[in-house]
């Protein structure tokens, strides 16, 4: 009996998601959402629409998420890419997904108008809310964040320094684990 008829294999479809740091001054934007393991961080984003280019996807992801006009930032820059095959939770193979996360940054005034809340919705309909808070890039290294770039964001010397090494280690089953 072939046991793979009908079932999709795990990490056959690969799916291309954005996300971007937004900074004013030395803090940047975090979606924090509380779990019974803990709190849980992951930067403003979501995977992109089939054909749809980075930029615009950045866009609409910012506008939805935070209700932030690009046009009030400065204009988005590739940091980092990171490489993710990780098993989760459900009924569906998990997709491969490759993250090209973007920076940005805005002045206190443009910070001033954005939302507070994040309201994510679930596979089952369900909402699940998250916070935006704002904390010091070089404190991220303590932090549960997804994507996992904390160590390479708080390792930068400044909020404008260059990224160094865009592709960031691959995130595996051996290397995260969902919360």
């Amino acid at each position: 009996m072939n046991q793979g008829v009908g079932r999709e294999m795990p990490f056959s479809r690969t799916k291309i998601r954005v996300g971007c740091l937004v900074f004013c001054k030395d803090e940047v934007v975090l979606i924090r959402r509380t779990r019974p393991s803990g709190d849980h961080y992951s930067v403003p984003g979501g995977n992109v629409g089939h054909g749809e280019d980075l930029i615009d996807a950045l866009r609409r992801e910012l506008r939805e998420e935070l209700k932030l006009d690009l046009d009030r930032a400065t204009w988005p820059q590739l940091c980092w890419v990171q490489d993710q095959m990780v098993s989760r939770p459900g009924p569906t193979a998990p997709p491969r997904k490759l993250h090209f996360l973007f920076r940005i940054h805005i002045e206190a005034r443009v910070r001033s108008e954005l939302a507070t809340v994040e309201h994510d919705e679930l596979p089952d309909g369900d909402v699940e809310e998250g916070e935006f808070v704002w904390v010091d890039y070089r404190s991220v290294s303590s932090l549960q964040l997804y994507p996992a770039l904390g160590n390479a964001l708080a390792a930068l010397p400044g909020p404008d320094a260059p990224a160094g090494n865009v592709l960031l280690p691959a995130l595996t089953d051996e290397t995260y684990r969902w919360v």
